[in-house]
């Protein structure tokens, strides 16, 4: 479905569009716009993170959610499809998504950064993520080098770690689940 016909959209409007579309678009403010798809390299990033994680969370009341599924910012009003999305606990839809297709509480989001989005996913976009109540940690894994950068709300604010190869990031929020920057990055198909 064309979304050029106008040039802003409710949210009640941008749901139904998104329902029955070929394309993902993120929204903001009225204003809808098309994601990007990723690389191989990205998509193989991206599941390795799930695999970690989905073994880890195993037996425990939290689940890993591929980029199919939507967040909303209820604060700011940004709905977008992260790259992974693990909700612990009762899984809270927004009331505003009649269909029941968008989550408001993530525990823990997960980028995998690309060349086109690398600058709005560490900037604004991160921004909006901050703003999200249950939100315990972002983690933003690097596409041009082995490198994650994990972002974890504490009592005083948000504070940043770099990790590299060789190191493992700990998910205080994930019940303490290390994620191997050099298994994140491993690709069996490398030459």
């Amino acid at each position: 479905m064309a979304l050029v016909a106008r040039q802003t959209y409710a949210f009640d409007e941008y749901v139904e569009l998104e329902a029955f579309g070929t394309t993902k678009h993120e929204f903001l403010d009225g204003t809808v716009w098309a994601m990007a798809g990723g690389s191989p390299e990205h998509a193989a990033t991206a599941a390795n993170v799930v695999g970690i994680l989905r073994q880890g969370l195993a037996g425990r009341r939290c689940q890993v959610f591929s980029s199919d599924l939507r967040i909303r910012v209820e604060e700011t009003g940004l709905a977008t499809y992260p790259d992974l999305s693990v909700v612990c606990g009762r899984l809270e839809l927004d009331p505003e998504d009649r269909r029941g297709h968008t989550v408001v509480n993530p525990t823990v989001l997960v980028e995998v950064l690309s060349p086109s989005t690398e600058a709005y996913d560490r900037g604004e976009k991160l921004a909006h993520y901050k703003r999200i109540g249950s939100l315990r940690e972002v983690v933003l894994v690097a596409h041009d080098e082995h490198r994650i950068d994990l972002w974890r709300r504490t009592e005083g604010g948000w504070t940043q770690r770099t990790f590299g190869p060789g190191q493992r990031v700990v998910l205080e929020s994930l019940h303490e689940i290390t994620l191997p920057v050099d298994e994140i990055y491993f690709d069996p198909l490398a030459p």
